[in-house]
């Protein structure tokens, strides 16, 4: 499965600070019809992900009803990516090498 779609960065105060994309309502409800075919447990999902020509791998985290998309440090900084900027991701669920 594949998706694309835009969203705001934001920082998530937890345990350790960290910045997330909110996957759209639309677009985490159709996650959430497959994730049983992607999720390894605890409700994440394996992605590579791609900003601009940043490609990475991750995991999707299920929160509040929606799905975030981690952005490390690394990847923000390669991609020019700043707290509040709106940026269009695409994802493929699943492990890819």
């Amino acid at each position: 499965m594949e998706l694309t779609f835009e969203g705001p960065v934001f920082e998530w105060r937890g345990p350790s600070p960290y910045h997330f994309v909110a996957v759209p309502e639309d677009e985490s409800d159709d996650i959430e019809d497959v994730k049983a075919d992607f999720t390894y447990g605890w409700g994440v999902i394996p992605v590579t992900c791609t900003i601009g020509d940043v490609v990475w791998t991750t995991s999707l985290f299920p929160r509040d009803g929606v799905f975030l998309v981690p952005l490390k440090d690394e990847v923000r900084r390669r991609a020019g990516i700043g707290l509040d900027d709106v940026v269009t991701i695409h994802l493929r669920l699943g492990r890819h090498s």
